[in-house]
């Protein structure tokens, strides 16, 4: 190789540093990896119902037997409140950003691990790895949607000015879920009984949200704040009711936004940490 060409592939190195300061997440390479971003979303989306025989089916029923349960045993059985609105539409409001949470939780953390041929081989922005998958739970939310939006007029819920609430609740559910992502996926690849415990946090955690019953009429006032704050799903989930079912769904206002900030610690502490370990990943995955 002559000294010419030599110095023109040193020019078309690129060299890779770990960025340090304040700003941890280089946002202009992450847009500039948008298109893998898109690929590795599709690719869930093909691999999440790819051999299943019912397919997108499940998208519907999995709402709506899990809407039947919470109504027969929260409404017919234990007579829960319900402030006059349908029990069926006030459980499913609660279900779609909870399913969605949920099914981006359990995606998200086995993302890196699942995504290990790719990590050893080549680089690109680890971040997007659990990023992309969140996209995934796109589908079934948008199919949910649909079904509520069926529901409403079925048990007489008027449509009203507040369902335009619904995109900034979701915005809400959805960072909520990333936050979280970044978390596990990190730590799933260094402890791997991550995997064991992300089911066992989804199953308790759709027991202690709020979906078969209202927040402020169930959890004791002294205990409200700590419980939008130790659950930040909490806010998400009373925001949909807000929207759907209106005003007299008003939530607790302090917790909202106590939820809010948790949402937003979670989001900060979890980028960095991941950011701070993803040098490791190529090892340990």
């Amino acid at each position: 190789m002559t000294t010419e060409s030599f110095s023109k592939a040193i020019q078309h190195e690129r060299l890779i540093k770990p960025r340090r300061g304040i700003v941890a997440i280089d946002f202009k390479e992450l847009w500039q990896y948008r298109e893998l971003f898109w690929f590795l979303a599709w690719r869930d989306i093909l691999v999440r119902y790819k051999q299943t025989y019912l397919g997108v089916l499940w998208a519907v029923l999995q709402p709506l037997l899990t809407m039947v349960i919470f109504t027969i045993v929260f409404g017919k059985i234990g007579k829960f409140d319900s402030k006059g609105a349908p029990f069926a539409v006030m459980t499913f409001a609660a279900l779609l950003p909870w399913q969605f949470f949920s099914t981006a939780l359990t995606e998200s953390s086995n993302s890196l691990v699942a995504s290990s041929r790719m990590i050893t081989k080549i680089y690109f922005p680890r971040l997007i790895v659990p990023a992309s998958t969140l996209i995934s739970g796109l589908v079934d939310f948008a199919i949910g949607l649909v079904i509520l939006f069926i529901l409403m007029p079925i048990f007489h819920v008027p449509f009203t000015l507040n369902l335009l609430l619904l995109p900034v609740f979701f915005a809400v559910a959805f960072v909520a879920a990333l936050a979280v992502g970044f978390w596990l996926s990190a730590l799933n690849v260094k402890y791997r009984d991550v995997k064991y415990i992300v089911p066992f946090l989804s199953r308790m955690g759709m027991y202690l949200s709020p979906i078969g019953f209202i927040t402020l009429s169930v959890v004791p006032k002294k205990w409200l704040l700590l419980y939008y704050v130790l659950n930040p799903m909490v806010g998400v989930i009373d925001g949909f009711r807000l929207a759907v079912l209106g005003w007299q769904f008003e939530p607790y206002w302090p917790g909202l936004f106590a939820s809010l900030g948790t949402i937003v610690l979670l989001l900060v502490s979890g980028a960095f940490y991941f950011r701070s370990t993803e040098k490791t990943f190529a090892d340990l995955v």
